[in-house]
């Protein structure tokens, strides 16, 4: 629920409003304006009685929101949220970021020579995955705690935050003692008790679209982490489930002016798992700039012929360097830098 009071209103006024919805078990956002004081109700709030609160004499209007996302929606927070990981801002008109690195860590030579290729290519993050679901339980389901260790090591040496894939609880307080942006794949974005967790965690969580979600569903997913008490979310889009076959799942590319109007949270596209070849994953990621995303996570390896896990759609250090560079060029024609 929305509530807007008159202009000139008493700020002793206002406190009672505050006071008497927050009575009622309801948490109040209060927006202040130039000419009015919007209020926004996050709770359940069907025990207000509306006709009550307009008879109010400084209140102006009163409006029921149909979404049910509350924490993550633009009309509660109009201002973008700017999401820190390791110092480096996301949102906003902050510069777009640029995530690299390979699918699954294979090694501490690998992954630091990994780390060091993004780095010189202009990336400013390193992605790698220690914990990888697979569809079959005989392929390769990553180094664990190694390969996250693995990727500190080589954060020492390039400076790189890292990002990685959180799948169980169980692997909480090491994500949260290593891991500099927090997962959530695809597989889990309804994967309720582990959104609760890690909205209990101090570390910003980056929230994978689910292969067949609606985006409200995908909101929702960011509302049960914002609601459990962590407000650092970015959502990411990675193509969704459906009849296609020239690609392994179809992006849509629409998440980033529809996220933009409905909440306030930064959105970053993964051409990589959205094409599934690396053919086309500077086309999508120059399209993803110019429709304003706040950040590219691409699949990057040495040696895609010879990875672990999807090399097929894993572009060469020096092929991710030159979608940095032209998307840098898209950016700065829309106001904002890579």
């Amino acid at each position: 629920m929305i509530i807007s009071t008159k202009h000139g209103t008493p700020q002793i006024e206002l406190d009672k409003l505050v006071s008497s919805f927050e009575a009622q078990g309801v948490r109040v956002s209060v927006i202040t304006g130039t000419d009015y004081t919007v209020m926004g109700l996050v709770g359940d709030t069907t025990r207000l009685d509306e006709k009550r609160i307009r008879a109010n004499p400084y209140v102006d209007n009163v409006q029921r929101i149909s979404e049910p996302y509350k924490l993550t929606n633009r009309l509660f927070h109009q201002e973008d949220s700017i999401i820190r990981v390791a110092g480096i801002p996301i949102g906003g008109q902050e510069k777009i970021v640029a995530i690299g690195g390979p699918c699954a860590v294979e090694g501490e030579a690998e992954i630091i020579e990994a780390a060091r290729a993004v780095k010189g290519a202009g990336g400013h993050m390193l992605r790698g995955g220690a914990y990888k679901p697979r569809t079959s339980p005989y392929a390769f389901q990553g180094l664990g705690t190694e390969g996250i260790l693995e990727m500190v090591k080589a954060r020492e040496i390039t400076g790189l935050p890292i990002v990685s894939e959180l799948m169980s609880e169980e692997r909480i307080d090491e994500f949260e003692e290593y891991v500099d942006l927090v997962q959530i794949g695809a597989r889990n974005m309804q994967n309720f008790q582990l959104l609760k967790a890690v909205g209990r965690m101090n570390k910003p969580i980056l929230l994978k679209r689910g292969l067949a979600s609606t985006i409200e569903e995908w909101i929702m997913s960011a509302e049960y982490i914002m609601a459990s008490g962590n407000p650092n979310v970015i959502f990411c889009e990675r193509g969704i489930r459906t009849f296609e076959k020239y690609t392994r799942n179809t992006l849509d590319l629409s998440v980033v002016p529809i996220l933009k109007r409905k909440s306030h949270l930064p959105v970053i596209i993964d051409p990589s798992h959205a094409t599934g070849d690396w053919r086309y994953v500077e086309s999508l990621s120059l399209a993803a700039i110019a429709a304003g995303a706040d950040g590219l996570i691409i699949e990057v390896h040495q040696h895609p012929e010879a990875a672990w896990s999807d090399g097929n759609q894993s572009v060469r250090p020096e092929r991710f360097k030159e979608i940095l560079d032209k998307g840098r060029a898209i950016a700065q024609v829309i106001g904002r830098d890579l």
